[in-house]
């Protein structure tokens, strides 16, 4: 599986050639050579020829719910050929997250306004491009790594992008009321069947869900159906009810694809940034 990792390197350095020359926005910082990029993946389903079996029943934990945890990456429209990913980018949900809705996004007047200014701006204004945080959503679709570790209690999400983490309780604590607003919300799930289900609230104004600008705002309450259909798939389907900046709740399905022999790559935003304040938009 050597291949996979090896692809999705070169598809970080993509994705900062993207960033340069299509959108006009910071540069990616290239992530630094890491250690443990060969090192078999323990308990992995294998074939008898030591390939992974994807399609194998997905691992259980000790109470029998279904074991999410593992390095994940997002479905993309095109896979990668045998020389590697040197234009294969993301997924089309990564910048246009109704893509495959028949109808798109239901959008308020002032929101489809704002997307249209954010993409002829070249996305400037993506707090992405300025190194903050992508929020919840579009972690979902960049494609860079995560690993999911999944306890008694509680499940994390370390992602590659800034380092940058995720906690979802899943001890029964209700949600909180009127939290501080932060960028990634407050997370509490629990266990219908197989399906791991996520609630959360208190996110910040001026979210961005993709890379063309569709706004979410501190209004919206997100709810996540997790579900781990095999070992080498994750299906994550994604409800946003936000009517400050749509007319009606959407839902949205992806899949996510595990990693095998390998570990996240330290990769930091501001490391080497130049291009901040170059951001003028057209």
């Amino acid at each position: 599986m050597t291949q996979i990792r090896v692809d999705t390197t070169r598809l970080l350095r993509s994705i900062a050639t993207l960033a340069l020359v299509s959108a006009s926005v910071h540069a990616l910082a290239t992530p630094l050579s890491a250690q443990w990029l060969n090192y078999p993946t323990a308990g992995a389903a294998r074939l008898p020829s030591g390939l992974p079996n994807l399609t194998a029943p997905a691992p259980r934990t000790a109470d029998g719910k279904p074991d999410l945890s593992g390095i994940w990456q997002p479905e993309t429209t095109r896979r990668c050929p045998p020389e590697g990913c040197f234009d294969m980018l993301a997924g089309e949900q990564f910048f246009n997250i109704g893509w495959g809705l028949k109808d798109g996004l239901p959008y308020r007047a002032w929101a489809a306004d704002a997307r249209k200014v954010r993409m002829s701006e070249n996305g400037k204004d993506d707090p992405v491009s300025h190194c903050l945080p992508g929020g919840v959503v579009k972690l979902h679709t960049t494609p860079l790594l995560r690993k999911i570790i999944q306890i008694p209690g509680l499940v994390v999400s370390l992602n590659e992008m800034d380092a940058t983490y995720r906690q979802i309780f899943t001890d029964g604590r209700p949600l909180p009321v009127d939290p501080q607003p932060s960028w990634k919300g407050y997370s509490s799930g629990k266990w219908d069947g197989d399906t791991l289900v996520v609630e959360t609230n208190g996110f910040r104004d001026g979210l961005w869900l993709d890379r063309s600008g569709s706004p979410m705002t501190d209004g919206a309450v997100m709810t996540e159906r997790f579900r781990r259909v095999n070992y080498g798939t994750l299906e994550i389907e994604i409800t946003v009810d936000d009517p400050k900046a749509y007319t009606a709740p959407w839902t949205v399905k992806l899949n996510q694809f595990i990693v095998l022999d390998t570990d996240l790559l330290d990769y930091v935003c501001q490391e080497n940034e130049k291009d901040g304040k170059h951001l003028v938009g057209r």
